[in-house]
């Protein structure tokens, strides 16, 4: 009922798949572009991975409008961290700050879910959040309608001490499965990988190398 409430105001959900991996030097974290109108694709570049500082990211799943203020927050938030005590946010603050925001509106909630992952003095991690404010830190993730075809990809093939070559197969297995099989989620994928150096992101030609070299078949033509 919610869902359809909101296509017939004509709100924009980003439906969504988004996937959140630890690897022993730091994290790569991925998202489709497809954004949904009830069963009208809205848009197919739609924006879901934030990079909210150098070394820090945010993904969204839910309600665009909610999900575009609350990136604005915890950007601003995380740079007045750094200006303030000279040192970048560390993640799990991030993500206990985030939190907060999100739960103090649990009686008129944001309709989000959220990840925030990045590379810290601890090391890499990734937290999930829902929409009430819990925040579970994880050595993986993956939120959104997409998900569940996440989940198998990533159980099947995650282990620990990954390289980065490998979680970003993982990856990138996992938003392809969710493209083939969740008609929300689709238009490519926005992948960063963030470690010890920063958050760099993953150009369009290596994703499509990386479906090449794994001998699966991209789930899409090209990222509008």
């Amino acid at each position: 009922m919610l869902e359809q409430s909101f296509a017939e105001n004509g709100v924009k959900k980003t439906g969504t798949t988004t996937v959140g991996l630890t690897y022993k030097d730091g994290v790569v974290i991925g998202t489709d572009h497809r954004a949904t109108m009830g069963t009208l694709i809205a848009h197919t570049a739609t924006q879901k991975l934030y990079k909210i500082a150098d070394h820090m990211a945010l993904t969204t799943a839910g309600l665009v409008g909610d999900a575009q203020v609350l990136a604005r927050y915890i950007s601003a938030e995380a740079e007045l961290y750094a200006l303030k005590r000279g040192t970048p946010m560390p993640v799990k603050s991030a993500a206990t700050v985030m939190a907060n925001i999100l739960n103090g509106r649990k009686f008129a909630p944001y309709y989000v879910q959220l990840i925030i992952g990045g590379h810290d003095a601890a090391g890499g991690s990734v937290w999930s959040l829902d929409s009430a404010g819990g925040a579970i830190p994880d050595k993986w993730t993956t939120t959104g309608s997409g998900s569940p075809y996440v989940y198998g990809v990533v159980t099947d093939h995650y282990t620990d001490g990954l390289t980065k070559d490998e979680a970003l197969d993982i990856a990138i297995r996992g938003l392809n499965a969710a493209h083939r099989r969740d008609s929300a989620s689709g238009n490519g994928m926005d992948i960063c990988i963030i470690d010890k150096t920063g958050y760099k992101s993953v150009d369009l030609k290596t994703v499509l190398d990386r479906h090449k070299k794994m001998g699966i078949k991209p789930a899409f033509e090209h990222q509008d």
